[in-house]
Order: structure tokens, then C-alpha cells, then sequence
């Protein structure tokens, strides 16, 4: 392949890409998905999975082209679906093998099991030449949540903390609010906006007594509690709220207003496994677990967690009793030392 030719692929590709994204969280639990049929150079027509039991993006573009995609290359941000038990739509592969493209080129392979290169093998069979690993990364980026449930069985995990300077998660006495700023803070309402859940554990729920919502700024997540002998007072914002949350925990008591579900528990700690996994049932694909210090220790040891924001606030909490009127670093400036960073600021 020629210089000329590669980055006419790439060209395209990344339009596949940018109306791939346009699915959002409508697409889910399906993945989000582009198609862009090109001929001659010229784009013929073009569409993206929008949104979950609708059309795919293949047959939308096949459509729009109708019998001018025979000859075509079709670019695909992920390997076109086959049938398969459980499938509700037509499959891809057999639209683009009807309207006769010449080639298809996949950014990724489906990681659906019942998939995972059957889509391209029929391509194959029927002479259309494929070819697939094309801005990979980029693709996988586009599709984590649903690329995690289908090789681990459970939600791709974001750990967020917020730390003082000198490592503290809470103050003398527990109190953790706030560490960080306005700033901070309105940065975490906007990632809870983005996730399908925001987990804590009971400690956080009772000292913080938080709402988990995304404040406004866009759709408010499910809330989740790890509650093993369910201590969570009937007081809680969480359950005099709007939303039902689900608390997970190992007592076999009930709580008004929540969703309780039972999971084994070993030693006070809930079995992370089975929580993820009730999660995936109900098709949670972004999980943000935002403390505290046990559940980090517990989802990190059990190499649950995918992305971590670390929020670090330029305060020294010491032994004070309250976070907000902890020594805070004035001009702090942070500065890269090797694979480090230092922190620096006076008081």
C-alpha cells in the first residue's frame, strides 16, 4: 500500500470515528459504532449506531448508497456483527456481502465472544477483501465500557481520590469534606454526568452523608453503597432522595427506600466480584468508585480498577479536625522530576 493510499485510510477511518461517538450512551449496552462507504475517493454515504435496538450503523449507510456501494470500502470502527443467539437485528456482515463492497476495513475486532472475527471470516468467504487493526486504539478508546463487559464480565472502573498534600484522605475525626476546591469538585459532578454508577463505601456514606449526584450538570448516575452489616442510617441523604440506591451488603435485614442486594461477604469486606458482576447485569457499563480509603484498598488489590483520578489539594491536614481550615500552599507549583512530581508552595 502506498503513503497516498495509508493516509486516505486513516482519513476515513477517523471520520468513522468521530460518528461512532455520536452514539453516546444511547448506543449502550451495544457498542458504539461508524460506517463510511467510499468510492473513487468519494465518500458515498455515511452513518452511526444511534442509539440501542435501532438500525446499525452498517445497513443506515447501505441505505443511503443503495446500489452505489457495489465496488465500495466500507471503514468500520468495529468489525461488522454476524448472527448469533440472542442478536436482535439483521446481522452487518450479510448487508455488506448483498450490496457487494469490495473491502472492508475494521478499526478493531468485536470482543463479543459470540463474534470475535466470525464477521470478518464471512466477509472473507464471500471474496471481499478485509483488513482490521487500523487506529485500534482510538476504537478500543471509543468503546471501554462495552469492551470490559465482554472480556471480564464487569464495568470498567474509574477510582477517584482526593488527597492532601501529605496523603491524607480525612481529617482527625473522619470529616473529609472538602479537601479539594470548587474547581475540583465541579470536575468530579461533570465525570459522575458520564458514568452509568458511583459507588462508596458505608463509611464514606456516613460521614459525608453525599448525594452522588452529577449536580446539574448532566444525567444523575445510579448511586451505590458497600454496606455489609447495613449501617447506613434511615436519616442518609441517599435514601431520602429521589433515587432508589442499590446497597450491596451480607445482612440479611432490609432498608426502606433502597434496593438491597445480597452478596457473600468474607472477613467484613463484601466479594467485589459478585458486586461487579450484578452491576454488569444491569448493564452498567461506567463505574466510578469514589472511596473510601478501604473500598480503594479492596478494589485496587483485586485489580478491579481500569482508570484512576487522582485529585490533590494543596493543603496540609496534619491533625486538624476540619479540611477547610487545614494549612493550604500558597502559589503552589507543580513540577515533573523524572517519573515524579513535586509540589511546591509556601505557607
Amino acid at each position: 500500500m502506498t503513503a497516498a493510499a495509508q493516509r486516505a485510510d486513516e482519513k476515513w477511518m477517523r471520520r468513522s470515528l468521530a460518528l461512532a461517538a455520536r452514539g453516546g450512551r444511547a448506543a449502550w449496552p451495544n457498542p458504539k459504532v461508524g460506517c463510511v462507504l467510499v468510492k473513487n475517493g468519494r465518500l458515498l454515504a455515511s452513518s452511526w449506531h444511534r442509539r440501542c435496538g435501532g438500525p446499525h450503523a452498517e445497513p443506515l449507510a447501505l441505505a443511503k448508497a443503495g446500489t452505489r456501494a457495489k465496488g465500495a470500502t466500507a471503514y468500520l470502527t468495529m468489525e461488522p456483527c454476524c448472527a448469533h443467539p440472542g442478536k436482535r437485528t439483521p446481522p452487518c456482515a450479510n448487508a455488506l456481502v448483498a450490496a457487494r463492497v469490495a473491502r472492508v476495513v475494521a478499526a478493531m475486532k468485536d470482543p463479543n465472544p459470540a463474534v470475535a472475527g466470525r464477521g470478518l471470516a464471512l466477509l472473507k468467504r464471500a471474496g471481499i477483501k478485509t483488513e482490521s487493526g487500523l487506529l485500534a486504539q482510538e476504537a478500543e478508546a471509543l468503546n471501554k465500557p462495552f469492551i470490559c463487559r465482554m472480556r471480564h464480565k464487569r464495568p470498567y472502573v474509574i477510582l477517584k481520590s482526593a488527597l492532601s498534600l501529605d496523603g491524607k484522605a480525612f481529617a482527625r475525626g473522619g470529616a473529609s469534606r472538602w479537601i479539594t476546591g470548587p474547581g475540583a469538585r465541579a470536575a468530579v459532578h461533570k465525570l459522575r454526568a458520564r458514568v452509568d454508577a458511583v459507588l462508596v463505601g458505608v463509611n464514606t456514606a456516613i460521614m459525608d452523608d453525599p448525594a452522588l449526584t452529577a449536580h446539574g450538570l448532566g444525567p444523575n448516575p445510579l448511586a451505590v453503597v458497600l454496606d455489609a452489616h447495613l449501617r447506613l442510617p434511615r436519616r442518609s441523604r441517599l435514601l431520602r432522595g429521589p433515587r432508589r440506591p442499590i446497597i450491596f451488603t451480607s445482612s440479611s435485614r432490609t432498608l426502606r427506600n433502597a434496593e438491597v442486594v445480597r452478596v457473600p461477604s468474607k472477613a467484613g469486606l463484601l466479594n467485589l466480584k459478585a458486586v461487579l458482576a450484578e452491576l454488569a447485569k444491569r448493564q452498567c457499563g461506567l463505574l466510578l468508585v469514589e472511596g473510601g480509603p478501604t473500598v480503594h484498598a479492596s478494589f485496587l488489590a483485586a485489580g478491579f480498577v481500569d482508570e484512576v483520578y487522582a485529585f490533590i489539594a494543596p493543603k496540609l491536614l496534619g491533625a486538624a479536625r476540619d479540611p477547610n481550615t487545614a494549612p493550604r500552599l500558597a502559589q503552589p507549583r507543580l513540577t515533573r522530576v523524572g517519573s515524579d512530581f513535586l509540589f511546591y508552595g509556601r505557607l
